[in-house]
């Protein structure tokens, strides 16, 4: 065989050695790129929530179930090999379409949750607060409701199973899905502290109140007020008549005693309830606030106006806003316009 054809032979075997490795080579290229940096993520959901004590098991189940993945198989793969073992961090994690499986990953090692932000406002009872919190974040409603009805655990904090719920204060806070109960009350208990600062405790102290009481006094100012600029009336009128130790006798108060929120017209049957929250029946504030009081009917009570009020009856004209009186006999007045008011609506409950 001639040198000429040598080389041509030789030439043919290391073209053919080349595109084997060329070919292996791309095999193992494109099996890597699949792996790790291909697009894997659906947009089934918007987020990945992985529990409390997740292991990496029960974060495939999910994934499956829900279709998060195009392909389970190369997530696994490369999470063997990125070394998702163990258990997981919790959190809510967000998903955007065409994530690869490293983002994926490394995100749920790094423990890259987003924040939630959690809105309290117009909650009437602790139930209603716990079941707006198991709707974001992790922990269920009777998980949080458990701790509160725990004595031992809010006397830690200087509250009582009926004062616990003064400790809320409405506004928008922002924490991660996976915060724990107790973390979540330690939070709100900072909250509170910092809104009660200096200048709030000394008006408070000034009135003979503590935040405690302010709060409760507060519930029931909010539950009468339509309008918050009649706030500070409404609460100088209370104030009044707490300090000549004249019962109460809020509406709000029994309707909340009742456990019936649909009464528009408080009557005898209803006043004749057997409870501490029954503001006809006991003097001085009911032992717990009988709402979530926005923080504009706190600060009403903190700056109350200094008025001679004892009596106050919602105005004929269903504005929403209220008559108020310093003597029985003008309030007689005002409550007879407004029972005849409802009369004529056919309003008698």
């Amino acid at each position: 065989m001639s040198t000429s054809q040598n080389n041509k032979k030789n030439f043919k075997i290391a073209a053919i050695i080349l595109a084997i490795l060329l070919a292996v080579g791309g095999y193992f290229s494109l099996k890597f790129y699949n792996t790790y940096f291909a697009a894997n993520v659906t947009a089934k959901e918007k987020y990945l929530y992985v529990k409390t004590g997740y292991v990496f098991e029960d974060l495939v189940t999910d994934l499956r179930y829900k279709e998060i993945l195009n392909d389970i198989g190369t997530f696994w793969q490369a999470a063997e090999k990125m070394n998702l073992q163990g258990p997981l961090k919790p959190g809510k994690y967000r998903l955007k379409e065409g994530m690869n499986n490293r983002t994926l990953i490394n995100m749920l090692k790094a423990g890259n949750q987003e924040a939630v932000k959690v809105k309290f406002q117009n909650i009437r009872k602790i139930d209603g607060l716990a079941s707006l919190l198991a709707k974001n974040l992790e922990p269920d409603s009777l998980a949080f409701i458990s701790l509160l009805d725990s004595a031992a655990f809010v006397k830690q904090y200087g509250f009582t199973t009926e004062t616990v719920y003064t400790m809320f204060i409405p506004n928008t806070y922002e924490m991660y899905w996976s915060i724990s109960r107790e973390e979540f009350f330690k939070k709100m208990n900072a909250e509170y502290l910092k809104f009660w600062n200096n200048e709030r405790r000394q008006k408070a102290s000034t009135l003979g109140l503590d935040p405690i009481k302010v709060t409760i006094l507060a519930s029931i100012v909010d539950a009468e007020a339509l309008y918050d600029k009649e706030m500070p009336t409404i609460a100088g009128l209370y104030f009044n008549r707490l300090k000549r130790g004249i019962l109460l006798q809020a509406d709000p108060t029994v309707i909340f005693a009742n456990n019936d929120f649909t009464v528009k017209r408080v009557t005898g049957a209803l006043l004749s309830v057997d409870s501490r929250y029954n503001t006809y029946k006991y003097a001085g504030l009911p032992p717990g606030p009988i709402n979530m009081p926005s923080i504009n009917a706190i600060d009403a009570v903190l700056n109350k106006e200094d008025n001679n009020y004892l009596y106050m009856c919602a105005k004929e004209d269903f504005s929403g806003y209220h008559n108020f009186a310093a003597t029985v006999e003008e309030h007689n007045i005002n409550a007879k316009k407004y029972r005849e008011a409802l009369n004529k609506r056919n309003i008698f409950r």
